[in-house]
């Protein structure tokens, strides 16, 4: 079990979501929080609510930019202290259709949602095992990073990358004492949807009126199903409760159940189908 009364926590994508979530459960769990975005605003918002429960230290910053984190994250080592759990959250949704896609928009969403992942674990890995403290690290992934579904090409190859890279990671690091989780959450009631086309390249993909508006419907459906979903704060205890816990999948519920059984079913079929 992790002990994670008095560590400090480093947060990308804090400022709202999943990851203020996480910032609440932490925060009353007696934890020192860093938290970074892109969205300042939202910042200090978060900082205004969390500052009362414990100490808060809150940083602007796009996740893609390596020197920047660098630099943060010494930032939030001298207010807060030795970083020793690190929540790789911050993501985008870019659902839109392998047909459309140019290298803006794959670089675009794998530089958030996959490549953030990497430089936050390139820049608090070494530190974490340097200094010999133990640690947890918990990668946002999705669901969509364990089937393929509605969720577009662009989100599905980050997603299952980052679920590898968790697992390979919890593997090679279990003798150092710092241990990984990946999160896999279904629907939760976040507004990642519009949020991700404010930030996304302007004008990176071309489309008519007509095609223009129906993309716009469907955002808006997808968006409303998320509402449907666990709160950000149910997330956020259930994420916790796995850092105690030690556990390597956080799922938020069972959306993706039968789907997983059908690709798992698939997979050995194929070498069920093998010669000899």
């Amino acid at each position: 079990m992790t002990e994670v009364k008095g560590r400090t926590a480093f947060i990308t994508g804090g400022a709202n979501g999943i990851g203020l979530g996480i910032a609440r459960s932490l925060a009353r769990a007696g934890v020192r929080l860093a938290l970074v975005d892109r969205d300042t605003e939202g910042l200090a918002h978060a900082r205004g609510e969390l500052q009362a429960i414990t100490q808060v230290e809150t940083y602007t910053l796009d996740v893609r930019d390596r020197e920047s984190y660098a630099v943060t994250a010494d930032a939030a080592e001298k207010a807060l202290g030795p970083v020793s759990l690190l929540f790789n959250n911050a993501g985008v949704i870019v659902a839109e259709a392998a047909a459309k896609l140019n290298y803006e928009l794959w670089d675009f969403s794998i530089g958030i949602n996959l490549n953030g992942v990497i430089n936050g674990v390139q820049t608090f890995l070494s530190r974490m095992i340097e200094r010999g403290l133990g640690g947890h690290i918990v990668n946002t992934a999705s669901g969509a990073g364990l089937v393929t579904g509605g969720s577009g090409v662009l989100y599905h190859t980050a997603k299952f990358a980052v679920v590898g890279m968790s697992e390979a990671l919890r593997n090679e690091l279990a003798p150092t004492g710092i241990s990984v989780s990946v999160l896999c959450p279904g629907p939760v009631a976040t507004h990642i949807i519009h949020r991700s086309m404010q930030g996304a390249p302007k004008g990176a993909v071309q489309l008519s009126e007509a095609t223009e508006k129906r993309r716009a419907e469907r955002r808006e459906v997808l968006n409303q199903a998320l509402q449907n979903g666990r709160s950000i704060d149910e997330v956020g205890a259930m994420v916790l409760q796995a850092v105690q816990a030690d556990q390597l999948y956080i799922h938020t519920d069972r959306v993706v159940e039968e789907p997983l059984k059908v690709r798992t079913r698939a997979l050995l079929e194929a070498m069920d189908a093998l010669p000899g």
